[in-house]
């Protein structure tokens, strides 16, 4: 393989892990979050569809991204704090809450958002961080949105937070012992809620992402199993804010292989190359459940290893 193939692919693979990667990084990250509290929320595939619509929608409506954007992270904030109230309540199973959530944010989102398939909505700016690279291959694949280095950024705090600071120490005891928690006075069910909804937020942000950036439209298919997915990633970086960032880049990657091949002439089983996500995804399923098996950094409230 000549060194030119060689540099052409790798180009392709890091422009498309970032930008495949970025809504992968904000579910996971909200994902990680209610985690670390204790409940998992399956129904981030439905919040991130209906992040997607609302942010197009209102991006349209206003003239201003930024407003779409705002807008996604509240719907996300009003259906994450939803799945949080509702599973605190005696007796309500958050999987089959969360399953729930998804076909009511899907289907929502369908519904409402029959009117904005076809406009054109304002699209978030990129930033040109290759700008002083004379290849112009390198300058498109580091023209990257601005979410990616703002989601690299809430990585790096989120590691911080939960290791170095008070709410992120009582969102750990939560998550790992809530006995302990209760006796030492942190409110359990206000906690898993807040984290619940901050989830949910980060989510919508990650929806917002897809419809006003990449590949920045509003269709019924836009998300493609991503919010199930993240679920996954979660358990691949075994809950941890920054193993999240490295497990997004490689689905990202993983996503970006298809197009990738393409671009050196490599057009046989291109669509199975497409299907290399959700073939990581099941390898990592795989080999995360097997018998007898502990997962290193799960939280011990979490309902799925119980």
């Amino acid at each position: 393989m000549s060194e030119a193939v060689v540099s052409t692919l790798a180009i392709g693979m890091i422009g498309g892990a970032i930008r495949v990667g970025t809504p992968y990084l904000f579910v996971s990250l909200g994902e990680c979050i209610t985690e670390k509290g204790g409940r998992v929320n399956l129904g981030l595939e439905g919040i991130l569809v209906m992040g997607a619509m609302s942010g197009y929608a209102l991006s349209y409506l206003s003239g201003s991204p930024w407003i779409g954007l705002l807008c996604a992270a509240a719907m996300g904030l009003c259906m994450g704090l939803l799945h949080g109230l509702i599973c605190s309540l005696p007796r309500v199973n958050d999987i089959a809450f969360g399953i729930g959530l998804m076909l009511l944010g899907t289907g929502l989102a369908f519904f409402l958002g029959k009117g904005f398939i076809q406009p054109q909505a304002p699209q978030l700016p990129a930033l040109s961080l290759g700008s002083f690279i004379a290849d112009p291959r390198w300058r498109s694949a580091l023209s990257i949105n601005a979410l990616f280095p703002i989601g690299v950024l809430l990585s790096l705090l989120l590691h911080w937070g939960l290791r170095s600071t008070r709410p992120g120490l009582a969102l750990r005891l939560v998550g790992d012992h809530e006995g302990t928690a209760r006796a030492l006075g942190y409110p359990v069910a206000t906690v898993r809620i807040i984290a619940t909804a901050v989830g949910g937020a980060f989510a919508g942000v990650g929806g917002a992402y897809l419809s006003l950036c990449y590949p920045g439209s509003w269709s019924e298919g836009l998300s493609s199993g991503q919010g199930i997915m993240a679920v996954a990633l979660v358990i691949f970086a075994r809950w941890r804010p920054l193993g999240c960032l490295a497990a997004a880049m490689l689905f990202g990657a993983a996503g970006a292989l298809g197009p990738a091949l393409q671009s050196i002439g490599i057009s046989s089983g291109y669509h199975l190359f497409n299907a290399a996500p959700y073939a990581l995804t099941l390898a990592i399923m795989i080999a995360s459940c097997r018998p007898r098996q502990t997962l290193g950094g799960t939280p011990g409230e979490l309902s799925l290893t119980r």
